[in-house]
């Protein structure tokens, strides 16, 4: 009875390894309501603490660290790109590293222990390089949370269901992108330092706590098969593939990207010839599928427009309104609502449509949305308003990019591991995926504030959109020809 009990208590503690005794809690902790929340909670803390802490770093380095308001700018510069720098790195080693785990929860709580750690340090750092420490941490906190978080979202709801689920999730998450810097800087304001971090560390709190009570669907199966000793595959993939075939078969017309099964193997199968490295991270093969880079390039175009976005338009209400830091704080909520408002509708319609209409529309609403803000002009409260409505507009272009790119290098890379599953191993590639994901876009949101910056310098503001105008004409233009498959028409003219 005793060693009962305490294999009860290792198992619900996820210590022991012992499947014939189930954890207290396994179906609500295994339920997939519940680890979408988790991941968003995740996702919602790194980007919460990362937008409360960025209007407060002026005051940090001029009050705290003594430097000269001539060497502002250039620090808080600094400690910006050694976020983005440390996220870049270290994206594909935590993929690389997530799928040669038995689980995701090890690399998920390891990236919370490094925001942890960042947490602190920021709160009670005296000097620039134990900030430039923090803001590492904060990278690589990063770089776990979006690269674990995405390969568990699609493990735990198929890719079927992504786009809803990934639209869901990002507009939860724009409440936190959106309301932190705001919070941070009345936090400060009112109560100072205690006051932000105080609020960040009970937000840690909960995100600790849920991922620590998660239990994978995989792991979960393993406490109902009836030989514990029996891996994933073993006791999963033969019943997912009996239990879904006829309903892939119904819905085949519906995913254009994945053809008949003949068709499959030709397409997707790699080559048994494969350089060393390709068999260390067994991810690169797919690179070569340009269906799959042109997903990347969708990922990296977003990044690069919320970057314009953090970028400018701040300092627009600052020369055309003469706004203060919190008024130009409020000119993002327009874009914010949008996303939050209107996110989910479009993953909706990706898994309902697929990627190719979602992403090819987004981007091409976009072009005629950020070609008008040229009109806004220095001036009173009706230049304000227009300004905000357009930037409410974009916020509708912004929220109809997020989930096409995530969906289809999904559902590109299941492919892959589905053709070749000797090649990827038993937890496939998901991880790898989002990692070269996540350094994507974090490559694109460090890009986006240094081109706008140069580009709004030397060409003004207006010409500056025209250009990012023209970026999505382009990334619509490759939308059309490569994601979800190559259109109808152009197959049709190439016979």
């Amino acid at each position: 009875m005793a060693s009962s009990t305490r294999k009860k208590i290792l198992n619900t503690l996820q210590i022991g390894k012992d499947y014939t005794v189930k954890p207290a809690g396994l179906q609500w902790r295994s339920n997939t309501f519940f680890i979408v929340a988790t991941v968003a909670i995740g996702l919602f803390t790194d980007l919460f603490l990362y937008g409360l802490v960025v209007p407060i770093l002026p005051y940090m380095l001029h009050d705290r660290i003594g430097l000269p308001p001539d060497q502002i700018q250039s620090n808080v510069s600094g400690l910006l790109a050694a976020y983005a720098g440390a996220s870049v790195i270290c994206s594909p080693l935590a993929g690389l590293l997530a799928d040669r785990m038995t689980t995701r929860q090890a690399p998920f709580l390891l990236g919370l222990t490094a925001l942890l750690g960042a947490t602190v340090l920021l709160f009670a750092g005296q000097t620039l390089p134990v900030l430039i420490v923090a803001r590492v941490l904060q990278g690589i906190s990063a770089a776990f949370v979006w690269t674990i978080g995405l390969a568990l979202c699609l493990e735990t709801v198929g890719p079927g269901n992504l786009g809803k689920t990934i639209g869901s999730i990002f507009s939860f998450i724009s409440v936190g992108n959106l309301c932190a810097p705001l919070l941070g800087g009345v936090l400060y304001e009112k109560a100072g330092y205690p006051g932000v971090f105080g609020i960040g560390f009970a937000i840690l709190a909960v995100d600790f706590i849920m991922r620590l009570l998660v239990i994978e669907k995989k792991v979960a199966k393993r406490y109902d098969a009836k030989d514990a000793s029996v891996g994933d595959r073993d006791t999963t993939t033969n019943n997912e593939r009996d239990g879904n075939a006829e309903e892939e078969q119904d819905n085949d017309e519906q995913q254009p990207l994945l053809g008949s099964k003949k068709e499959d193997e030709a397409a997707f199968k790699l080559s048994g010839n494969q350089p060393k490295l390709a068999r260390i991270i067994p991810i690169l093969p797919c690179l070569a599928d340009p269906r799959l880079l042109t997903a990347f390039l969708v990922a990296f175009v977003q990044a690069l427009l919320l970057g314009n976005f953090d970028a400018t338009v701040p300092t627009v209400a600052q020369d055309y309104f003469h706004a203060g830091s919190l008024k130009a704080g409020i000119f993002f909520l327009p874009l914010g609502m949008s996303d939050f408002i209107v996110g989910p509708l479009f993953g909706y319609c990706v898994d309902r449509f697929g990627t190719k209409p979602v992403s090819v529309f987004a981007y091409t609403y976009l072009i005629p949305i950020l070609t008008l803000l040229r009109l806004p002009h220095p001036g009173g409260k009706d230049q304000m308003i227009l300004y905000g409505g357009l930037l409410a507009l974009c916020g509708v272009g912004l929220a109809g990019i997020g989930a096409p790119s995530i969906v289809e290098a999904g559902a590109i890379v299941q492919k892959y591991y589905e053709v070749n599953p000797e090649w990827f191993g038993d937890n496939g590639p998901y991880a790898q995926l989002y990692g070269l994901n996540s350094m994507v876009f974090s490559a694109g949101l460090t890009l986006g504030p240094e081109l706008a910056g140069e580009l709004k310098q030397r060409l003004g503001y207006g010409n500056m959109n025209a250009v990012l105008a023209g970026i999505c004409a382009v990334t619509a233009g490759l939308c059309f020809v490569f994601i979800g498959g190559r259109p109808k028409v152009l197959s049709w003219r190439k016979r």
